[in-house]
């Protein structure tokens, strides 16, 4: 989001800072060490039809260095593995009668050929996939599959969510694509970064790593003052804050206080993802969804399903997501305790699979990733333009029509800047991009 928007801002001439929390670019894209590799923190994946994100990865001259496999599909149900990856394995599929199955598909199908999903805003993702499954193919599919993407939130979130999700996986099919493929970049986000901070030095902008922001607060000649976390202050003309709105409403109490209330009610789902070096594989399937209930993660992402094993030395890397709500006693627990709960969950998964087997192991925690698209999602959306003068917001909370990924941030960033920002963008004014590690 902030290097999009720090690219735009520059281009019309504008001098730009951006300020980074955390030691390096990147946010949840950035990329890390797991043993003797460097590879991404948590999973990524490109689809054909994410234009945004090809565009910017042509801009930065690597579009054609990306590899594109056609991957699988698994599904974990009562204690058995079942390939999905196709109609024919759809139609085999054990865990659901010939009815239930018409009728999962019949929901994807309508899913797929709705347009502007407002009126779905204002009905309750359960309520809506049990009207057009039914029952059991609700309890049997989608009721654990939203738990164990939302926890007990998917209570609250409308079939807007529902709605985004299948539309981006049918959005290449919709533009005359024969089948969606999965792409990566051979390096991972770590070479796409470096390349993005490259070209946007060319441009002159600074990037300021480690600098954290506390507070927020306008002078009387309307610039922007930041005070840091390292006690010392700084002075923009305008800034776009990229980080989440609870931390907007934390760090900018000058705001007016229904405005602050908007921010600081939107509600957040975090992370907790294990990555895992093996030195050997667990299955065919770039996802294994799972519908059995007392596994701890969301799926198992077989990342070397995708990418060729000889990014990480012949070695497999996978990634078990936790996605958790805020009372999620999991943030409580250690990575030794997570450790010991993830592999011996993965020991009942994969009767071949041993400890033995584990190179790396390391976990990400992120307490803020997505904003929980609840009932009416689009009417509550702060402005990007604050309250405070020259103080704007620019985040992933803004997305409306469709679930977190590259290509949506992307989308929202541009269109900002071309509704919001612009305007004001050729003064030739110091503008500070803010970005926090979430």
């Amino acid at each position: 989001m902030g290097l999009t928007l720090a690219k735009k801002l520059a281009q019309a001439g504008q001098q730009v800072t951006i300020l980074e929390a955390a030691a390096e670019i990147g946010g949840l894209a950035s990329a890390w060490n797991l043993g003797d590799i460097i590879w991404d923190r948590h999973y990524h994946v490109t689809l054909l039809s994410d234009q945004l994100t090809r565009g910017m990865l042509a801009e930065l001259g690597l579009e054609s260095d990306m590899r594109w496999i056609e991957t699988k599909t698994g599904f974990l149900s009562k204690g058995r593995l079942y390939s999905m990856s196709n109609s024919w394995e759809f139609l085999k599929f054990p865990p659901l009668n010939l009815l239930e199955k018409l009728r999962l598909g019949l929901t994807i199908f309508v899913a797929s050929k709705i347009r502007n999903p407002s009126k779905l805003e204002s009905i309750l993702v359960g309520d809506w996939l049990t009207h057009w499954s039914g029952r059991g193919t609700f309890r049997k599919i989608w009721q654990p599959l939203l738990q164990a993407k939302l926890g007990t939130a998917y209570q609250k979130v409308s079939a807007a969510f529902i709605w985004s999700t299948i539309a981006r996986m049918y959005r290449a099919r919709q533009t005359g694509l024969k089948k969606e493929m999965f792409g990566y970049l051979p390096g991972g986000y770590a070479r796409s970064l470096d390349a993005y901070a490259n070209a946007l030095s060319r441009l002159g902008v600074d990037i300021v790593c480690s600098a954290g922001v506390e507070r927020v607060s306008t002078k009387t000649d309307g610039t922007v003052r930041l005070d840091l976390t390292d006690d010392t202050s700084t002075t923009y003309d305008k800034v776009v804050l990229t980080i989440s709105s609870t931390a907007v409403a934390t760090i900018c109490p000058e705001m007016r206080p229904a405005e602050c209330k908007q921010h600081a009610e939107i509600e957040y789902l975090g992370i907790i993802c294990a990555s895992v070096l093996l030195t050997k594989p667990l299955s065919p399937y770039y996802v294994t969804n799972i519908t059995d209930g007392g596994i701890p993660f969301t799926a198992v992402i077989e990342m070397t399903a995708l990418v060729d094993p000889a990014e990480f030395g012949g070695r497999h890397l996978i990634y078990l997501p936790r996605y958790a709500t805020a009372d999620d006693p999991t943030w409580q627990q250690s990575d030794e305790q997570i450790r010991e709960l993830f592999l011996d969950s993965l020991c009942k998964m994969y009767p071949h699979f041993s400890t033995d087997d584990v190179v790396a192991f390391r976990v990400s925690r992120v307490r803020q990733v997505m904003a929980l698209p609840t009932l009416n999602y689009s009417e509550r959306i702060p402005p990007i333009k604050t309250s405070l003068q020259n103080v704007f917001v620019v985040n992933s909370a803004q997305i409306v029509k469709g679930t977190l990924n590259v290509n949506e941030v992307i989308d929202v960033a541009e269109t900002a800047f071309r509704d919001a920002l612009l305007p004001s963008a050729f003064s030739k004014e110091q503008t500070a991009v803010m970005a926090e590690h979430v």
